[in-house]
């Protein structure tokens, strides 16, 4: 068992990229993934690589927070992903380093719609901006967007810290919110997700009550 959270996230990218490494592109991004089967099914999986990203946030200074199945993979899940979604504090001074970041990885984005946008630091305001990028696709929100009556503004304080070689650093939310996050949004891969990860948390409660 692998316990280092970037570690986990190693692997898993690996195991992704071996899964799709035969399977021909089927045109879905991670907009059209299955409610039950996700991003994996989608061409995200095809060479999934999300740490060129996480290593250009990092150089750039930005505190964005891995949420998503990229976060849970980091607090232990065993199912596979192809996206990476992220979520920051929305506020105009921090939008052009996080613009630069996505700059430096050859990114794209586009709006709820699907439709281009400019890689313009105002782009990022949107509530959410979806991206594609060589490594890895997803969305990049903010707390301005709907959470189902959740106050996510909050889980950037508590989200936790990873640290890599390098000295690379990388947020993700905390299993109590992420498990927050499954059930607000609450399709079958997510509902599938949060039992999962209370398994996790429980185990790792009574290992330490031992």
């Amino acid at each position: 068992m692998i316990n280092e959270p970037l570690a986990r996230l190693r692997a898993a990218a690996r195991r992704t990229r071996e899964l799709a490494l035969n399977r021909a592109g089927t045109g879905l991004g991670h907009q059209d993934a299955d409610d039950d089967i996700g991003t994996i099914g989608t061409d995200g999986a095809l060479g999934f690589d999300p740490f060129p990203l996480l290593e250009a946030l990092h150089h750039h200074g930005v505190r964005a927070v891995v949420i998503g199945q990229v976060a849970g993979i980091m607090h232990g899940s065993a199912e596979l992903t192809g996206d990476l979604d992220l979520l920051w504090d929305g506020l105009p001074a921090h939008a052009p380093a996080l613009a630069a970041a996505f700059t430096a990885v050859h990114a794209r984005l586009m709006d709820e719609a699907g439709d281009a946008v400019p890689l313009h630091p105002e782009s990022f305001l949107r509530p959410k901006v979806q991206f594609t990028s060589p490594g890895a696709g997803g969305d990049c929100c903010t707390p301005a967007l709907p959470w189902g009556g959740l106050q996510v503004g909050a889980f950037l304080d508590r989200a936790i810290t990873a640290a890599g070689p390098g000295g690379l650093e990388v947020h993700y939310a905390c299993r109590e919110d992420l498990i927050l996050m499954r059930r607000a949004i609450g399709r079958p891969k997510d509902l599938r997700r949060a039992a999962e990860l209370e398994a996790g948390q429980s185990a790792t409660e009574k290992r330490r009550q031992t």
